[in-house]
């Protein structure tokens, strides 16, 4: 190997050329730089241990430059003066890089799933992972699992309280705390922050009326509606419910002449808010319409009163319907359809809160101050609203398990 004994500069560096042999320059103290036969350009420096010859790689030039290469130089002569080799430290430094790498969120937050995913049913295993993927590890994932504060954590959880998913927050709150309690049993992290967010996010809302919103207890739900056995009328209505998710109200007094099986759309007046709405109809709701239309056609309501035909049936129809089935007040109400669509579409199906609070027909001003817009969203709406019937299809069927996660 040839060895040229002028001074390095970068010039000099630049302007080299690769040959058939490896080329060395030597810029003294041991340090040189070696350009092999493919062009590359890599920093050495030669020194001697304990009597024993010891080659050191510096990097590569350019991305290590000639004054760089000189200032590693200067500090491995350092720790040569004090009775260390550069050559361990240089080991260890990079063992410490790989520990650290190991011991990111994400890789020990996937090592924890992994352990955990055996005893969760599929679907509540996928939504973890998924919450995961999505919301925390695109910004805590790099980062050591021992030095995310707590200000980190609220910043992550603030942006997916920001769409309105509110409980799904709290929900990737609970994720980060599980993997860094994960961390700490397994000896790497020594304090949960996640406490210390106590109250800084908004607390799930309560609703006014008792609604089943677990995704397994809705089916359970949806199933023992199925086996209702009292009329036709009322177990026509108590299916509805939870497809339309109307105010009962609404539901009971519902009109066959506002009702167009063709178009696919519900409209009426909203009782408490006085304005027009429209429920686009899922392709389940109609087929329970056309079962019912020979029965109540012919009348004014859709859900007449088994009594007095010229009448709606009784506000408390659906509530017995309920109870009868064994589900007391305090689990589930006719209001609480609602309640259920609103928690569901946003937590599981991860609709937009707009969309849903349009489709709850509540008031949600707009750029132009319009209070409500019976057509708005209307597009997506009549989408939402298929996957919605299909989504409870699927519960109700038992095929998939959907825990409240």
């Amino acid at each position: 190997m040839p060895k040229l004994a002028q001074s390095l500069t970068d010039t000099r560096i630049k302007n080299i050329k690769p040959t058939d042999k490896a080329q060395t320059l030597f810029d003294g103290g041991g340090l040189y730089l070696e350009i092999t036969t493919t062009g590359s350009k890599l920093w050495r420096m030669k020194y001697r241990f304990n009597g024993k010859a010891v080659l050191l790689a510096l990097g590569a030039y350019p991305t290590v430059t000639l004054q760089e290469a000189r200032e590693r130089r200067e500090e491995a002569k350092k720790l040569l003066a004090n009775g260390v080799n550069p050559a361990e430290v240089k080991k260890a430094q990079k063992a410490a890089g790989k520990e650290l790498a190991a011991n990111n969120f994400e890789a020990i937050a996937r090592e924890w799933f992994s352990r955990e995913k055996e005893s969760w049913v599929a679907n509540h295993s996928d939504k973890i992972i998924k919450r995961l993927e999505r919301d925390v590890f695109p910004f805590l994932g790099s980062r050591p699992v021992a030095e995310i504060t707590a200000p980190e954590v609220l910043a992550v959880t603030r942006r997916v309280e920001a769409t309105g998913a509110i409980e799904t927050a709290h929900r990737i709150k609970s994720d980060i705390s599980r993997v860094i309690r994960y961390a700490i049993a397994t000896g790497r992290a020594q304090r949960d922050p996640v406490p210390d967010l106590r109250g800084a996010l908004k607390p799930v809302k309560t609703n006014h009326f008792a609604a089943i919103t677990e995704p397994l207890k809705v089916g359970e739900l949806l199933m023992a509606m199925e086996g209702f056995t009292g009329t036709f009328v009322v177990r026509c209505a108590l299916r509805l419910a939870p497809l339309f998710f109307v105010r009962p109200g609404e539901l009971r007094q519902a009109e066959w002449k506002d009702i167009n099986l063709d178009k696919a759309e519900w409209r009426f007046t909203v009782t408490k808010t006085k304005t027009e709405h429209l429920v686009p109809l899922a392709r389940q709701a109609i087929a329970i319409l056309k079962e019912l239309h020979p029965l109540t056609g012919h009348g004014k309501y859709v859900f007449p009163s088994q009594r007095t035909p010229s009448r709606p049936m009784s506000e408390n129809a659906v509530l017995y319907a309920l109870r009868s089935m064994g589900i007391p007040k305090e689990e589930m109400t006719g209001h609480g359809f609602r309640a259920m669509a609103r928690t569901i579409l946003a937590e599981e199906l991860h609709q937009k809160p707009e969309v849903i609070e349009h489709q709850l027909a509540h008031k949600v001003p707009d750029a132009l101050g319009t209070a409500y817009n019976r057509t708005k969203f209307l597009k997506e709406r009549k989408l939402m609203m298929q996957q919605w019937a299909d989504y409870l299809d699927d519960l109700k069927a038992g095929g998939k398990d959907y825990p409240n996660s």
